[in-house]
This record gives C-alpha cells, sequence and structure tokens, in this order.
C-alpha cells in the first residue's frame, strides 16, 4: 500500500502539472477550467474504447505482442483520441493554436490517466522506474501527440469555413507516427524520456508565442474591421455602402421582410463579435466579464434570425459576416 502510494503520483501528477502549466500560459484565457475537465474526462473515456479495441484487433491480426504496439495499437489509440479534438474543431470549441495545444493535450492526458489507473491496479508492484518512464514519458507522449495533432490541425484549417476531413490526416500520421516511434524503444526508456522532456515544452512555448502573437494581430485587425461596420450600418450613409447596395441587389432574390432580417442579423452578428473580442482583450488584462441577459437575447434573437433568414440566405451573407471558424469561435466564446 506504501509503496502503491509513492509510485501514484510519478504514475499520474507528471501530465497533470504539465496540462496546468499550459492553461497558465494562456494569457487569453481562451478554454475555460470546466472545458479542460471535461476533454479530460473524454479522453479518459477512449482508453476504455482502446482497450477493447485493441484487444480484438491483437487477436484478428495474429501479429506477436512487441509488432502490434509497434505498428496497430497506435493507430486505434489515435484515431480514437483524434476524434475527440476533431469534434471540438467541428463544434467551434478551438478557433487558435493556443486552445488546439491545451485541448488537443487535455485529450492525451485524459487517456494518459486513466491507462496508468488501470496500470497502477494490475502492475502494482512493479519497479519505480517503470512509473517514471510511464509518468514522464509515456503519459506526456500521449499529451504531446494530440497537441502536435491539434496544431497542425488548425494550421491547414482556420481559414476555412468547412473542414475537408482530408485537412486531419497530417497531423493524424504525425501523431501516429510519433506514437509509434516511442514504442519501438530505440533508445533506453530513461533516456527517451528525458527526450520528450527537452524536447516538448520548448516546442509548445513557441506554438504560445506564435499563436498569442497571431491572435494579437487578429484582434486589433478584425475589432477595427466590425467597429466600421458598424458604425456604417448605423449611419445614414449605409444606403450608398458596398454592403448597402449588395442587399438592395438580394431584393431580387429574396422577399422584403428577410432582407430586412438580413440586416438585423449583419448588425446583431457584428454586435457579438465586437463584445467576444472586447472580452478576449479584458481576459488578456486579468479581467473577466460575466454574460449578461442582454447578451443572451442577443444569442436568442440571432437565433431565431437564422431560421427566418434560411441556409441559402445566410449563405449569401458570408462574406459580409467575416465567416470564418474564427468568428463562429469567438460567438462560442461569450456564449459558453
Amino acid at each position: 500500500m506504501t509503496k502503491t502510494l509513492l509510485e501514484a503520483p510519478v504514475g499520474l501528477l507528471p501530465v497533470l502539472v504539465f496540462l496546468i502549466a499550459l492553461v497558465a500560459m494562456d494569457s487569453y484565457k481562451l478554454v475555460s477550467f470546466r472545458t479542460v475537465l471535461l476533454v479530460i474526462v473524454a479522453g479518459g473515456m477512449t482508453t476504455i474504447l482502446s482497450y477493447f479495441a485493441n484487444g480484438h484487433a491483437y487477436v484478428w491480426s495474429g501479429m506477436d505482442y512487441a509488432s502490434f504496439t509497434r505498428y496497430v495499437s497506435p493507430v486505434i489509440e489515435e484515431i480514437l483520441k483524434a476524434s475527440i479534438v476533431i469534434y471540438l474543431f467541428r463544434s467551434h470549441r478551438i478557433g487558435f493554436l493556443v486552445d488546439a495545444a491545451i485541448l488537443g493535450f487535455a485529450v492525451g492526458a485524459g487517456f494518459a490517466l486513466f491507462e496508468n489507473l488501470y496500470y497502477l491496479y494490475k502492475m502494482g508492484d512493479a519497479q519505480f522506474g517503470l512509473w517514471i518512464v510511464r509518468g514522464f514519458g509515456t503519459a506526456v507522449m500521449h499529451g504531446g501527440v494530440m497537441a502536435i495533432f491539434g496544431i497542425v490541425s488548425q494550421v491547414l484549417t482556420e481559414r476555412n469555413m468547412r473542414i475537408n476531413p482530408l485537412f486531419y490526416l497530417p497531423g493524424l500520421a504525425a501523431a501516429v507516427i510519433l506514437h509509434s516511434a516511442f514504442n519501438h524503444f530505440a533508445v533506453n526508456p530513461m533516456h527517451q524520456t528525458l527526450i520528450i522532456l527537452v524536447t516538448l515544452p520548448p516546442l509548445l512555448a513557441l506554438v504560445f508565442q506564435r499563436g498569442a502573437k497571431h491572435m494579437h494581430s487578429w484582434l486589433e485587425v478584425d475589432f477595427d474591421e466590425d467597429a466600421e461596420l458598424l458604425q456604417l450600418i448605423q449611419s445614414g450613409e449605409f444606403v450608398d455602402s458596398r454592403v448597402g447596395r449588395f442587399l438592395q441587389d438580394l431584393r431580387q432574390k429574396f422577399e422584403g421582410p428577410v432582407v430586412v432580417d438580413m440586416l438585423c442579423y449583419l448588425r446583431l452578428y457584428t454586435e457579438l463579435a465586437l463584445r467576444a473580442k472586447g472580452v478576449l482583450m479584458m481576459r488578456q488584462n486579468g479581467l473577466d466579464t460575466p454574460v449578461g441577459e442582454r447578451t443572451r437575447a442577443k444569442f436568442e434573437e440571432l437565433s431565431y434570425l437564422e431560421k427566418s433568414i434560411g441556409k441559402t440566405g445566410l449563405l449569401a451573407m458570408r462574406p459580409f459576416l467575416h465567416m470564418t471558424r474564427k468568428d463562429l469561435w469567438q460567438l462560442y466564446v461569450i456564449d459558453s
């Protein structure tokens, strides 16, 4: 029992400490603590699924155990973990490199925690060195490869409204290859663990630095553009603007009330986008503003207008909404 109490922290805490450090580095507070916990649990669920999937695949393949763990189980496990990150992309929970890295690592951390808990239960009498390798090496590897998957996928998809599933393949391939390379144990496991601890933190620190710089630039540029558009809508000069002329042209394709709803939607969407950017800027300065009832009411009105306008109308308006995944994500920031 005493031995297990010493081994458990070594097997479980390193990946959690690493994840906490990543969250602390997020100056914009893009990811809430609640979201991180939910993603950790979701990652843990993939451990259970992979246990059964690996078991069936191992029997079916007829491969020896070493070859299976090097070439088959990394594919199964990374696909299952990646499915959680893909869901986060598709539900607009990820918008930048920083949150892609944090949530990707959280999925891998959840997987590693559940896996190491299982091994602690089954192999409580193993040597202490094993838990050093599993805690500082294997667990951090699981988190690291999913962070890389999230980062690569974000880079390839950030400018797209709808993500082509093929864009996920390069990041998934990188995760599988790195996982497989780890399972080959080409060098001493302790040395391999040391390599991970030396290379992964600087890599993620660089990603956070570049991501924060890119986000700062995006906030400044888009804030000015949204403010200018909102001022234009509220002014008497709107009819003579490019957007005004565009809405006038839509009268030939849509009924008058629908065009009016489009104008209302454009104004409301721009107001919420400005609100989201303001929230992010305040978070950077250590301030957090709760979502008020007026903001929630605007989201309800936005949802009503979307139904009134219809998919065809929304598609027609997209060029003037700056409708990219970043913009959908920023609305999620204040709606969550």
